[in-house]
């Protein structure tokens, strides 16, 4: 995982989270960067080429970004999930959560005290956001025939700085 703090607007995040995923993709491979090619097509699951000496070699990543933080995920061996989320109060979080994250997370998330309930739904959300890369769609509305497939990776809570929840989405068998 790599993540960037503190970039002054989301253009300048979005330019220093893909040289960071080039920089790490250059020395966990022993590449020159100029042999990496980041590809992030629309509606599409954002990969790396690695131009190697035995050929060209896929990687997948994942990125988010949420207030002043970005992060990335990158891995050699398939698919991967990741997503960050600002901890916030919001006011209409009940059918926001009941229209994106399902009933039974809004009524989890309803049933905790006001004090936790932001954080919970920022992990939540996260969660969704994390699987939903992970599987490379888009975000949709929760419904029961859309989310049966939500289930098949594995997701880990992240520590991140105070004030933002993130979750990782890697495969089911994944360490």
């Amino acid at each position: 995982m790599i993540g960037i703090q503190d970039q002054p607007d989301r253009e300048a995040a979005r330019r220093a989270i893909r040289e960071a995923i080039v920089a790490e993709l250059a020395a966990l491979g022993g590449l020159a960067p100029h042999r990496i090619a980041l590809h992030t097509p629309e509606g599409q699951l954002p990969y790396a080429l690695l131009d190697t000496p035995l050929g060209q070699r896929r990687a997948w990543i994942a990125i988010s970004h949420d207030g002043a933080l970005s992060l990335a995920a990158i891995s050699l061996q398939g698919p991967v999930g990741i997503d960050v989320t600002l901890v916030m109060d919001i006011s209409d979080w009940a059918p926001v959560a009941r229209d994106y994250l399902g009933p039974e997370v809004a009524a989890a998330l309803a049933a905790l005290p006001a004090a936790g309930r932001a954080e919970a739904f920022a992990r939540a959300w996260s969660e969704r956001e994390a699987r939903l890369k992970y599987l490379g769609r888009e975000l949709i509305e929760w419904s029961a025939e859309g989310d049966a497939g939500l289930a098949g990776c594995r997701c880990l809570p992240l520590a991140l700085p105070e004030g933002y929840a993130g979750v990782l989405a890697l495969p089911p068998d994944a360490a």
